[in-house]
């Protein structure tokens, strides 16, 4: 059989790129090795641009309309999106072609596109980022209204249309076998290690600490499944105590307002900042100044099957962490982390004492974490798992 043009287009419907890290890494790296790649995304974050080609990197961003709230409101999105992504796919097939397109969830709709080209030999190929059924579960409360069991039965037909999976973890790969009735063998595995280049170690800036003693830090989207509002009470209840914390919160998003008035009622002004969402020079200064770095994510179906990217973040800087016990966390820090009682904020803040009082504990699981994610969970390593998955498929090995 005549091997297909190594051409891929990639969807992704959230965010646009490269904001997304793991879909412009994932792009970026697929170029540097010899793949023809297509970027169908939405305008934002900054990258407005309707067309350009960065890193040589094709990349097609369309306007989506705010996101929705509501069935209707999640219709319109999802419905103008579905419109735009088809109509820049047949631009793209037109003038560079392709032989794969890889969806990146969520929503998971984005096989409804691939299926218009099903015709021409087009595979479709899904980058499981976030498990949509629990994600709504987290923000809605609710499993038994009609949009969340469309989440369900969206998931279903997205692996019953896909011919391989990539999924970031054990736990999304289970449901990929059992949920989703995939081949294991069609499933693999592909964390989202951070660069090494991006992720840089430097010296700390005392002058972020406004004269305390310490600092815990804190990337990541700023939203109402974050528990952000665990840090703003493990704050008070420290300051209560000892009064020798500076605590910085980096990242932007749409609960960030409404933090900002909690930590003014709370009277942490004087002891914690909001820098909103930063160029990544401003990042890596806060968090290089961090004594400790805390992940807050409520323990929920969602956050305990799911790997966040600061953890990985954190220990590329060789900072010790403090999280709530979940399981992809935990097997992403292993002994670089303590871990709190799932969702207590004062156990989370006794924690991030015991460790701001030791700082030889500190230095060793700074050290554990940055060994880990050099030797096993940095991109360049997990990377090749992503070459892997196209070799195979290039090479008819999914036929």
């Amino acid at each position: 059989m005549k091997e297909k043009e190594r051409k891929i287009l990639i969807i992704v419907e959230n965010l646009p790129v490269p904001f997304d890290t793991r879909v412009w890494q994932e792009a970026t790296t697929l170029v540097k090795n010899g793949y023809t790649v297509s970027v169908i995304c939405p305008v934002g974050k900054g990258y407005t641009a309707k067309e350009e080609t960065l890193e040589g990197v094709h990349i097609f961003r369309h306007d989506l309309p705010e996101e929705g709230n509501g069935p209707l409101g999640y219709f319109r999105e999802y419905g103008t999106a579905l419109k735009e992504e088809l109509r820049l796919a047949k631009k793209v097939y037109r003038e560079i072609g392709f032989s794969v397109i890889q969806g990146c969830n969520p929503p998971d709709d984005i096989y409804l596109v691939a299926s218009r080209f099903k015709r021409y030999g087009v595979k479709y190929v899904f980058d499981h980022h976030d498990i949509c059924p629990e994600l709504f579960e987290a923000k809605f409360g609710n499993t038994t209204n009609l949009l969340y069991k469309s989440q369900i039965w969206l998931e279903r037909q997205t692996y019953k249309h896909c011919t391989f999976a990539f999924v970031t973890n054990e736990s999304y790969r289970k449901i990929a076998i059992e949920r989703g009735k995939m081949s294991p063998d069609r499933v693999i595995i592909l964390r989202s290690g951070p660069r090494l280049e991006r992720m840089r170690i430097l010296p700390p800036d005392p002058s972020i600490k406004r004269g305390y003693q310490y600092m815990v830090g804190y990337l990541g989207v700023i939203g109402q499944q974050e528990g952000v509002e665990h840090i703003l009470n493990a704050a008070k209840y420290i300051k209560e105590h000892e009064n020798n914390v500076f605590w910085g919160i980096v990242g932007g998003g749409p609960h960030l307002e409404a933090l900002k008035k909690m930590a003014h009622d709370m009277e942490l002004d004087d002891c914690l900042e909001f820098t909103g969402r930063v160029p990544d020079d401003e990042m890596l200064r806060y968090l290089n100044t961090a004594d400790v770095c805390v992940n807050s994510d409520n323990y929920n179906a969602m956050n305990d099957k799911s790997t966040m990217n600061k953890i990985l973040e954190y220990m590329t800087l060789g900072k010790p962490i403090v999280q709530f016990n979940l399981t992809e966390g935990r097997f992403s820090a292993q002994e670089a982390s303590l871990y709190a009682e799932n969702n207590n904020y004062q156990d989370m803040a006794d924690k991030i004492r015991q460790l701001l009082n030791d700082p030889a504990l500190r230095k060793k699981m700074g050290e554990y974490g940055r060994s880990r994610i050099l030797n096993e969970l940095s991109w360049e390593k997990t990377s090749q798992a992503l070459l892997l998955g196209y070799e195979k498929f290039f090479t008819g090995q999914f036929d």
